[in-house]
């Protein structure tokens, strides 16, 4: 099995707690839409080039987001002040970039910035929630040098799936 799905399906008793937490933040009650935060999870792993992680939850993204796979690749592409997103979306992209590089380049002044175009206080803490599992997502699907497929169709049909059944352990 390609990406976390065959490092899951090794070790199931620590599969278990990791895609409870990738259920809660990705798909769980919040105010950001379960796109935006594909979006947020796709643009942490772009930045840590980890290509499976980046494909699979671009494609989640894509599927879920009215702008699809475009809004998805332009965002991913370039800089958070580019993207063709909400003013309030670009702001918690920027804090999911700084989280990425180091959680202590989070300013107050990014905080305030996102506070200004909209976004709560549970939204930037499930923001960096997210920036940071997703670095640890990315290091083991990395470190353990699974496989990625090469075929984007793969990860069209998994975000399908993904969507309907939500983050469950490999069977």
């Amino acid at each position: 099995m390609p990406g976390i799905r065959g490092l899951l399906a090794y070790r199931p008793e620590t599969a278990e707690p990791l895609m409870r937490l990738a259920e809660v933040l990705l798909r769980g009650d919040s105010t950001l839409s379960r796109g935006e935060r594909e979006l947020i999870a796709a643009f942490v792993s772009r930045g840590n080039e980890c290509e499976y992680c980046a494909g699979s939850h671009g494609a989640s993204a894509a599927a879920l987001l009215p702008g699809g796979a475009t809004q998805v690749a332009e965002t991913l592409a370039g800089a958070p002040c580019d993207a063709p997103v909400s003013e309030k979306m670009r702001a918690l992209l920027e804090i999911a970039g700084l989280v990425r590089a180091d959680g202590r380049d989070v300013t107050a002044k990014a905080v305030a910035d996102a506070c200004s175009h909209g976004a709560t206080d549970r939204e930037i803490h499930d923001t960096v929630l997210i920036a940071a599992a997703f670095c640890m997502f990315n290091r083991y699907v990395d470190g353990l040098s699974a496989p990625v497929p090469d075929d984007p169709e793969q990860y069209a049909m998994s975000a399908v799936h993904l969507i309907r059944h939500g983050y469950q352990v490999p069977r």
